[in-house]
């Protein structure tokens, strides 16, 4: 593993208890991080912080006055990694009830909105800043019978697009991620023809291990990403080239 230096960094982890935002605050905490996890379980979150000698919340990230109570517990946070999803399960457009489509829209879009505007203001005030959300290869291309998540994703992907050059020149840098198909917990909301498919769609004919992803993740939270902003990291073995 190369080591990547976040020694003194304080990091917040969004759906940090299991997944990839586990994988992610193990490598942030290898790294020398100070690792906040904040997410929905707080019994899983006590536990992975227990793991790494991090700090948890249970956050409620729908409710913008936990996000903001949340984010000013945190203190003085250098980076945030926006990891928190839900699938909705998977249906065609127009059997997708509205509440489930909304639901997929708030943890997925409007949260990041909700921390990045709670802790920006923060990391520019301090001139430093690295801000990594968790996107998917499904915001790029836009996968069937998902067309909440992957349009949540796609909005995540320009978020952080207009975020990176908002930011620039004020040493706080945002860029994301595109994952492939992870064997996560997620997948518990999936259907199987849809996981399948997923697998189908992968050149590399498997899936993404999560520390690949936080592998990734750690050097753009680090001060090594310094000419990379309001970028997208395709992480999809091959599924997508661009």
């Amino acid at each position: 593993m190369n080591q990547i230096d976040l020694k003194g960094r304080r990091a917040v982890v969004t759906g940090g208890a299991q997944g990839i935002g586990l994988a992610v605050a193990r490598r942030f905490a290898a790294s020398g991080a100070q690792v906040v996890i904040w997410d929905v379980n707080g019994d899983a979150a006590r536990a992975a912080a227990d793991a790494v000698g991090g700090i948890a919340r249970r956050v409620e990230l729908t409710d913008d006055a936990d996000v903001a109570a949340a984010s000013a517990e945190a203190g003085a946070v250098d980076i945030l990694v926006n990891n928190a999803g839900i699938t909705g399960g998977n249906a065609k457009l127009w059997e997708i009830d509205p509440a489930t489509w909304r639901q997929v829209m708030q943890v997925n879009l409007n949260a990041p909105y909700v921390i990045c505007r709670a802790l920006v203001p923060g990391m520019i005030a301090r001139g430093y800043g690295r801000i990594v959300n968790v996107a998917s290869i499904a915001g790029k291309e836009g996968n069937p019978n998902a067309s909440h998540y992957s349009s949540s994703k796609a909005g995540l992907i320009a978020l952080t697009k207009s975020l990176g050059k908002e930011l620039a020149g004020t040493g706080v840098i945002a860029n994301c991620v595109t994952p492939a198909a992870a064997r996560t917990p997620i997948f518990d909301q999936m259907s199987q023809e849809h996981i399948d498919y997923m697998l189908s769609k992968i050149p590399l004919n498997r899936f993404l291990e999560p520390e690949e992803a936080a592998a990734l993740i750690a050097w753009l939270a680090s001060e090594e990403c310094a000419f990379s902003t309001g970028a997208v990291f395709d992480i999809s073995g091959g599924r997508a080239t661009y």
